[in-house]
């Protein structure tokens, strides 16, 4: 499962396995940059090398992207669109079904609450992977987020419908009930 997070400066890339007991590997996490000086033809092109040697290296069966939403800086606004155009049409040309979801989406899968801040977000896709250490940049642990989002969520069209808990959520409620033990 490869997770994109879009953006001209930094795209967010991260991959995992994911096994039918919705448990997570990571594979690989980073960022692909580039330069703002660069014209922007020039800073789409380096974000396509860029996963084009993730894709080749990785081999994902599937590519999730965060979707574009509407912020007041337009600018920003149009640069993540492109770079996003740019990972749908990757995974196109290499045969994998590709899917958008919401921040707000990434968030309530990871973390079980909508509006959870990046350091929540970080610190849950470390627990679910089991790292030593929050991934970063914040836009690759991004990317890990929407790659699990979109692994837990895929197969129900309503997330949560079965009554069971992703890991990430589990992983938040325990933690929760251990420190109100406290």
């Amino acid at each position: 499962m490869l997770g994109i997070d879009p953006g001209l400066t930094r795209c967010g890339v991260g991959v995992v396995d994911v096994a039918r007991d919705r448990s997570a590997t990571l594979v690989h996490v980073g960022a692909v940059r580039s330069g703002s000086e660069l014209p922007i033809g020039e800073r789409l092109a380096v974000i396509a090398a860029g996963l084009r040697s993730v894709l080749a290296a990785h081999r994902p069966d599937v590519v999730a992207v965060e979707r574009v939403f509407a912020q007041q800086n337009r600018a920003t606004v149009m640069g993540t669109a492109q770079a996003s155009g740019v990972a749908l049409l990757l995974a196109a040309e290499h045969g994998l079904p590709a899917a958008t979801h919401t921040p707000s989406e990434v968030k309530a899968a990871i973390t079980g609450y909508g509006s959870a801040d990046k350091l929540q977000v970080q610190t849950m896709v470390a627990r679910v992977l089991r790292l030593d250490a929050l991934p970063q940049p914040a836009d690759a642990a991004d990317a890990l987020a929407i790659a699990l989002c979109h692994a837990w969520r895929r197969g129900s069209a309503t997330p949560g419908a079965s009554g069971a808990l992703t890991p990430a959520q589990r992983a938040w409620a325990d933690a929760e009930r251990a420190a109100a033990r406290r």
